[in-house]
Formats: structure tokens, sequence, C-alpha cells
């Protein structure tokens, strides 16, 4: 076999604590734990464990661990779970007292979740310092008036602050629903091969010492929730959860990367070019975001993963079946350094960014006049002029002064001087000087941008202060 070709994900945009929580090792690591965490459990229930084998194990835990020989012994016997049990009572050099009362599926599944829940807390925390990211450049942004568009069209004026609260926000609530979903996201426990407990209940000879033990050990592992009546497997419905969660946390920084291509196609912004760095290698002028535009490819890969985890759910037959191995084999590793590849870059264009104000103002100057007709619009009802009326007259005006600057590639806009020159804005008593007073108050034009960013940021505080350690972090280098 041919070796040598990992996955591209995990070696081109994943980082070394998302990638070690789904290595083998780290794999087999959990695998004893939750040995160990049953073993624990069943002597305190009054199983004959020795204790003296128990902690043998536990030294044993990350020692002598070989995925080479396992995989060896594996093709011997063609059993993946035989040939860990037997490398670990082994290494331990203890008696065979770990998997008592357990099948497979008793292990694989709950080390599956395990992974699932260090790789989810892994990712939130990721986000929360995206999070953290967004709302400082909001506050470094709030006085920069910028073109708003809608349609892809100049609308109004806003803040470019104003652009990354929109996108924090997005972020927050989407967080919200990841940090709940983590903290009751449920253990299957030890259920044995249908899911009815009998192999536990005749090793322990009552239910309610079946319902301790998977207590405790839940408690061992650090989960809060357990799922009472799964057939051999937990429901994959579960799954496909997990990566709706990730891909909801994902879509600020898709809106993100998306405006910031846009933004900086209109040289309004950069998302960081490096000394030395190549944009192109036909045209030497070009400076691409390409971190940008990966943001949104991962986003992407990230869906895909997300449609594929839709196909397992409900597919199960009876108490359960192995049809979803290979697919959850792609799709639950895949998904995490998905999703760290998107906080890694995000981070790092936020980190690298800046943007062109003297390009703003120009962009805003030029469009200022077709942003203030609402402002125009008030102007004329207020002295007299039927709303209807108004918004026609305005309307046939704008069009025509967007026409010839197109035509004639004049930047500058005689919009409020035309309509100062409308024999139905003179008849109302509208002036030059009433047009132009209107452009001259710019700070109006922006409503409470200002307002709605402070806002934000102190929402954002309620979670960056919480997790102030995660909010901390910063992306390591990309490629």
């Amino acid at each position: 076999m041919i070796r040598g070709n990992p996955d591209v994900l995990s070696r081109r945009y994943a980082t070394d604590p998302i990638n070690d929580i789904f290595s083998d090792r780290t794999k087999i690591i959990c695998e004893r734990e939750l040995w160990i965490a049953v073993m624990k459990s069943q002597k305190e229930l009054g199983v004959n464990i020795p204790g003296e084998d128990i902690e043998k194990f536990e030294a044993a835990k990350d020692k002598d661990i070989d995925p080479e020989a396992i995989e060896a012994r594996e093709k011997e016997i063609r059993h993946d779970v035989k040939a860990k049990i037997e490398a670990f009572v082994k290494a331990a050099g203890a008696g065979e007292y770990i998997h008592k009362g357990m099948t497979s599926r008793d292990l694989t599944d709950n080390v599956e979740q395990m992974q699932n829940r260090k790789a989810a807390e892994l990712i939130f925390g990721s986000y929360i310092s995206v999070l953290r990211h967004f709302t400082d450049k909001a506050q470094e942004y709030s006085d920069i008036y910028l073109t708003a568009r809608t349609h892809h069209q100049a609308a109004q004026p806003t803040c470019l602050g104003r652009r990354f609260s929109m996108w924090a926000e997005e972020l927050i609530q989407n967080l919200n629903d990841f940090r709940a979903f983590i903290d009751n996201y449920p253990l299957r426990g030890i259920k044995g091969p249908v899911g009815t407990q009998a192999d536990m209940l005749n090793m322990l000879k009552s239910p309610e010492k079946v319902d301790a033990l998977e207590k405790r050990v839940a408690e061992l592992l650090g989960f809060k929730q357990l799922i009472t009546s799964p057939g051999q497997i937990y429901p994959r419905s579960l799954d496909t959860k997990l990566v709706d969660q990730l891909v909801g946390a994902s879509e600020a920084c898709s809106n993100f990367a998306q405006s910031m291509r846009l933004m900086a196609g209109y040289d309004l912004v950069t998302e960081g070019f490096k000394e030395g760095q190549v944009g192109s290698s036909a045209m030497p002028h070009k400076m691409n975001t390409r971190s940008s535009e990966r943001v949104r490819g991962l986003c992407q890969v990230l869906k895909g993963y997300q449609d594929m985890a839709s196909r397992i759910s409900g597919d199960q037959w009876e108490e359960g079946d192995v049809s979803c191995s290979s697919p959850r084999r792609v799709f639950l590793s895949g998904s995490f350094y998905t999703s760290d590849g998107i906080c890694e870059t995000t981070l790092t264009i936020l980190n690298e960014m800046g943007a062109y104000p003297v390009m703003i103002e120009k962009e805003v100057d030029r469009f200022l006049p077709f942003m203030a007709t609402t402002q125009l619009l008030k102007l004329a009802t207020d002295h007299g002029i039927g709303r209807e009326t108004a918004h026609e007259i305005i309307r046939k005006y704008s069009v025509a002064e967007a026409l010839r600057m197109r035509n004639t590639g004049e930047c500058e806009n005689h919009l409020a001087e035309s309509l100062a020159g409308d024999i139905s804005f003179q008849k109302a008593g509208i002036t030059i000087g009433d047009t132009d007073s209107i452009l001259t108050e710019r700070a109006k034009f922006i409503g409470n941008a200002k307002r709605q960013i402070s806002q934000v940021v102190e929402t954002a505080k309620a979670l960056t202060s919480k997790y102030d350690k995660q909010a901390a972090y910063e992306p390591q280098p990309i490629l």
C-alpha cells in the first residue's frame, strides 16, 4: 500500500491541537481512558477488580502505544477493538479486566463522542477569538464612513466598523447555540450490543447499579447528559446536529470573507499583502484576496460535509449497522479540520487587513447625492410636495445623473443642483442651499450605526470575558 498522502485538510489547513485530537495515538489514549473509567466504576459497584491492576492500567494509559503493531494484529484477527484490548493489557502487565460487560460500540461510539466534544470545545474557543477580533475592528473603524450597498448597489452611508458589528452579532447568535449544544451533548453510555444493557445488568445484578455505573462513567469523562435508550449506536442525527453547529458558526466568517473580496476589488480595503508575496504567476501587479477566497472555499467544503452527515441521519437498520462508518470517518474529523482552517484564516485576515480611508471617502463623495435621496425625499415632502410626486422627480434626475456620470466618466455628482433647478422644487421653495445643506451634514446619514456598534461590542463582552483565554488566542502562521 502506498502511504504518505495525508488528508489535505489536516495537513494544509488544520493546526496541531485539532490534528492531535483525531490522531491515532490520542484516539487510543481516549479508548484507554474509557476502559479505566468503566473499571473504576465497576469496582466501586462491587465488581472484583484488584485496585493494583487498575493502577497498572492507569500508569500505562499513554505508554507503549504502537498503532502499526495494533493494525498488524487487526489484520490477523480482523477486529480492531480486540487488537486494542490485547495491546492495552500487554502494556499494563495487568489482569484481563478491561472491556468486561462491554461491546465494541460501547468503546467506539463513546470515544468518538469524547473526540467530538473535545474538538467542539477547541473550535468554539477559536470562534470566541474571531468574535473578539471582529469587535476590535468594529471599534477601530467606527469613524470611517463607507458606502453601504444592497444588491451590490450604493444605498446609504454606514460605518466600516458597523459591517464588523454586523458579522460579530451573527457570530454571537450562533455561538450561543453552539455553547448550548456542547453543554447538552449526551454520551451514548455503556449500552451493550443492542442498547438494552443486558450484559452489564447480568454483571452488576441491579438496574440501579447499571444506572450508577453509567452516571459515574459520564462524570469521569466530563459529560453531563446520557442517552437513555439508543440502539447499538447513538442516533446519527446527533452527528448532523454537530456539523450543523459548525456550519452555523462559520457563516459570519463566510459573509466577512465575501465582503472583503468585494471591498478589496474597489481598493477600499486590503486583507494584507506581505513583503515578497506573489499574487499571480502571470500578472505581477496582482494582489489577490487569496485568504478570503480560502475562507469561502472551506465554508463550501464544510457544507459538503453537512450534506454528507444528513444522508446517514435516519438511515440505520433496526438497532444499528455499520453503513454509516465510512462517511463518518470522513466528515467527523474533516468538519473539524475545515472549521479550524476557517478560524485560522479568518483570524489571519483580521490581523493583517487594513483600510484605505482616502479611497473610501472618494467613493462616498461620488455616491453621496444618490445615497441622500431618502433625505431629499423628506425635504420635498416637508415643503408640501406629495411623496409619490417627489419620489418620481428624484428618481428621474437620479437616473439621468447616474447615466451621465457613467457615460462621461466624471466623478463629480450634480444631482443636488439638478433637483434645485426643477420647477416643482422651485415652486415649493426648495433652493440649492437646502439641497447642499443636506449633503454637508454627513454624520446624520449613518443613523444609529455607532450606537449599534457599541451595543454589539457590549453584548460580545459577555462571551469574550467569560472565555478570556480563548478570546486572547492568536492564529498560527498559515500557508
